[in-house]
Parts: C-alpha cells; sequence; structure tokens
C-alpha cells in the first residue's frame, strides 16, 4: 500500500460514515422536519361518514303517501330523514292521527335503505309497536304505545318523541303525550335541540299529565 493510499482510506471511511449518518437524520427527521418528543396522538381519524343523503323525489313520495319525517340516529344525534305514510282518503280526523302515529313507528322499527346504512342511519326503536288513540278518559291528543315509554332505551324513546311530536299525529308543540296501555299514565314529552343532538345522555323532558 502506497502513502498515497494510506492517506484517502480514511476519507473515504469517513464519507460513508457522513452519508450513513445523513441517511438516518433524513428517515428520523423527516427530510428536514425537526424531530419532536411531542406525543402527536391526534384521536382516532375522523369519520368519513357523512350523516347526509341526497335529496329524495318528493312528488314520488307524494304519489305513494303522505310525505313525514323520521328521526334515525347517526354519529349519536337524531337526524330527520324523509318517508310517507298512506292515510286512506276521508279518514276522519281521529283516526287519522293513529294511523299517522302508527305509519311513524313502523318506519322507526324498519331497518334504514342501504344509502342510509352507508350515510350511518341506523334505528334502535323495537319492532312490532302498536299505538292507539286516548282512552276514555284521556286528553284528546293522547296516544297510548303497546309498550309501556319508560320500557324503551333512551334512543327508541327519543326516536320516537321527537318523531311524533313534529307529525301530524300531535299538535305540533314540539310535544307530544304519551303512555303505555291504560290505565298506566301519561306523560308530556318534549323534543329539545339537547334531546336531538344528545339522546343517549339527555332523556326526553316529561310532566305528569291528568287523564281525567
Amino acid at each position: 500500500m502506497t502513502a498515497r493510499t494510506a492517506r484517502t482510506a480514511p476519507t473515504a471511511r469517513t464519507v460513508r460514515r457522513l452519508l450513513a449518518a445523513c441517511l438516518l437524520t433524513t428517515v428520523v427527521a423527516g427530510c428536514g422536519i425537526r424531530p419532536t418528543e411531542v406525543p402527536t396522538d391526534f384521536g382516532a381519524a375522523p369519520s368519513r361518514v357523512p350523516c347526509s343523503l341526497s335529496a329524495p323525489d318528493v312528488t314520488t313520495q307524494s304519489a305513494h303517501g303522505v310525505p313525514v319525517q323520521v328521526f334515525l340516529l347517526c354519529r349519536s344525534s337524531l337526524v330527520a330523514v324523509d318517508r310517507t305514510v298512506r292515510v286512506p282518503d276521508g279518514t276522519p280526523d281521529a283516526r287519522r292521527r293513529v294511523i299517522v302515529a302508527q305509519g311513524l313507528l313502523d318506519q322507526l322499527a324498519a331497518s334504514p335503505s342501504a344509502a342510509e346504512k352507508s350515510a350511518g342511519y341506523t334505528t334502535y326503536v323495537p319492532g312490532g309497536q302498536g299505538v292507539t288513540g286516548p282512552g276514555h278518559k284521556d286528553p284528546e291528543d293522547a296516544l297510548r304505545l303497546s309498550t309501556a315509554p319508560s320500557r324503551l332505551t333512551s334512543y327508541a324513546l327519543a326516536q320516537i318523541v321527537c318523531t311524533l311530536s313534529d307529525s301530524a299525529a300531535t299538535e305540533g308543540d314540539g310535544s307530544v303525550i304519551l303512555g303505555g296501555p291504560a290505565p298506566a299514565p301519561l306523560r308530556r314529552y318534549e323534543c329539545t335541540d339537547a334531546v336531538r343532538s344528545r339522546p343517549v345522555s339527555t332523556e326526553p323532558p316529561s310532566s305528569e299529565v291528568d287523564a281525567g
């Protein structure tokens, strides 16, 4: 080995070490971004569930029944979706209220459509729910469910209260009088903004109703 080679060998090793160090620094530092020890856990990735659907054809819906809205669950909040309920022509108002209420309960209990499922919608209202009009001493706008409201889950009760209170089945004042089969007591339930946004932790406010 010549003196020239002996002098250049350490230089080559040094270059290789510098290149290796540079490569490691690039990987760790992200191509010039300063490394940090601050935690970067920002939680789970944001959901891509839009909780929105394309606008329905209202004209087509009307041809198949009376346009109504029901409240389904999406991202733990209540969201209104369009439905239709069949009501025979010439139905008296008192009977019409019960038909609309039953149709709404049936729609709430039905499985969401494929598009609704893809958008994240679900329902907690059990199937087989029946509804009747007021009993002999009940207020004329009362509705009696086949299952007592107190036995429903918070989600299901919120869905039913918000759906019925905003429909032709009630007075349209944001509340609905509900009870189980007679002679169970009646209560007036309200659908508030808090109930719609947090149905799992916020029960529909209610007050006792005198059945006469």
